[in-house]
This record gives structure tokens, sequence and C-alpha cells, in this order.
């Protein structure tokens, strides 16, 4: 099967697409590299894993001339250690976690707090592009005042809407701050996704993270209609990996740590708003879009 795409954007990239610049972030930092790929992302194929183990048993069963069954087995372990290990979901998140932000709408001035002014929403957002671009859900800022995201590094910033597009329930976030190791997301094409595939979800629940959480895809081209009741959301991924209040606008993840979608909302019949097995992510492609860039 063909890999699908994978890409990082750096705001080198954003002029030749022809994307307005965002107002210049407070003291602007210097170019920040392309975070290295993580060197373990290659699995090895279900054929590939299969003949590796039917030459393991004819080796144990019919040892080479002159090999005792201890050489053929420490042969064995020797080949065994020189293989990838399979990435897992504190990969994905040591991956993500410079690129993930904590996202809270105030009601009231720049400078007001949660203490005096409340607070509208509390989401999650990602970094797509390296100069402060982020990513999250139209519904955890609509409304507010006031915008601040916090970085990995505690870094607090104020924030700026600089798009929008309901119609998949995202904004785009222009942060006035950035930090000197600010790390944009490494994004991947949804092709050739398939209901089992594993996931993983990164975010604030109730203002606790960032968290993480797995689970596979449940489903493709779902639709699902918004909280308010208003708009119905379409050609999204479901997924069981937990979420919750506060996990919107996060990303959801392969377990190589690349972005495949934006978590905008969850299924629940009740009037809890709790966790009952069935999320919903707008598709990277989608999400891309907003910010008016074409990933792959």
């Amino acid at each position: 099967m063909k890999r699908a795409a994978v890409y990082s954007r750096s705001a080198r990239s954003l002029g030749r697409l022809g994307v307005p610049k965002a107002p210049p972030p407070e003291a602007a930092q210097p170019a920040v590299p392309w975070r290295k790929r993580n060197a373990r992302r290659l699995k090895i194929s279900a054929g590939v894993a299969l003949a590796f183990l039917l030459l393991v048993g004819i080796l144990m069963v019919m040892p080479p001339a002159g090999m005792t069954p201890q050489q053929v087995e420490a042969l064995v372990q020797k080949v065994l250690e020189k293989q990838d290990p399979v990435p897992t979901a504190a990969d994905a998140y040591d991956s993500i976690l410079p690129s993930v932000v904590h996202v809270r709408g105030l009601p009231d001035a720049p400078d007001a707090d949660v203490e005096s002014g409340g607070e509208v929403q509390s989401g999650t957002g990602v970094v797509i592009v390296d100069s402060g671009i982020i990513l999250t859900n139209l519904h955890v800022v609509a409304g507010a005042k006031a915008i601040k995201v916090v970085f990995h590094d505690g870094l607090e910033s104020d924030a700026i809407v600089t798009g929008v597009q309901p119609e998949h329930d995202l904004a785009v976030l222009q942060a006035k701050t950035i930090p000197d190791d600010l790390y944009a997301a490494t994004l991947r094409s949804t092709q050739g996704l398939r209901p089992g595939d594993p996931v993983i979800a990164i975010g604030f629940p109730f203002g606790i993270g960032p968290s993480v959480s797995t689970g596979v895809i449940s489903g493709l081209g779902r639709e699902y209609q918004n909280a308010d009741g208003k708009r119905i959301l379409t050609n999204l991924i479901q997924f069981d990996a937990a979420v919750n209040p506060g996990n919107s606008g996060g990303p959801l993840l392969t377990p190589e740590g690349e972005v495949i979608g934006i978590v905008t909302g969850l299924l629940n019949p009740t009037e809890h708003r709790v966790f009952i097995g069935i999320g919903f992510a707008v598709p990277i492609e989608n999400a891309a879009g907003a910010v008016g860039l074409s990933p792959f």
C-alpha cells in the first residue's frame, strides 16, 4: 500500500502558497529547523514478519551445519534487537508535545484573568506553522473577547483569530509571542486510513493536561450535529479514544505522531457531557484548508 503523504510546515512556506501573512509575533524568534522525524516510524510489514518467523522456525528445527541450537538462538536474538520497534502512544506523545497548546477564551479585556472575568471556554490547539499559527475549534473561541494560549514550555501568549471555517468548526489563531523552540506538527494525509487503525488523542480535558488517550478509528465519512444543534459537520473521522470537553481542537494522531485530524466533538445522548465511546475529528485535509494550506 502506498504510504500516505506527510508534511511539516515552516513559516517560510506560507508565502509560496499565497497565504496572507498574520501579524508578526512579539520578539520575533530565529527560524526553527523542522522537527526531525522519529527514527522509529517504520513498522515491519505482515509479510516480512511472517517470513521472518518461518525462517526462525526452520533454523530452530534444522540448524545449519556446525551451529548448535544455542548459537541459532543467539543469532535470532541479535536479529530481533536490530529491528525497529513498533511506535507507541508514548512515542506519539513525545513527538507532538512541543506543538500542543492549551487555548482559553476570556470574556473581558486581554489582561483579564480567570478569577476576575471567568472563562468562556477551554480547549486545545495544535501548532501547524512554526511562526505561531495554531488550529483549534471555532466553538472554543467563539464569543471570546480575548484569547490566551499556553505553550508546552509554560509560556502564555495573547492570540488573535485570523481565519474561521464554520462548516468544519475550525478557527485559526496567531500567537503574539512564541517560544524559542516552537515546532510545527507533522501532518499526514488521511488517505489509506481504515477502521481499526490505532489513533491517539492529545488535549486538555476539563483543563487537565496535556492528557493522552488511545483507541482506534471506528468509522470514516461520518456526520455529526454540533452541540448547539445549528450545524451538521460532515466527512468526519469517528474514533473511540477517550475525549471530553477541553479536548476540542486537539490533534488526533497516528502512533508515529502524525496529525490526521482535529478533535471536534463527542456524541452523547444525555445531558452530561462525558465520553461514551464516540468521538469525531475533522480530517486534516479540511483543517489545513482553514488556513489556506494544501498540505499534500
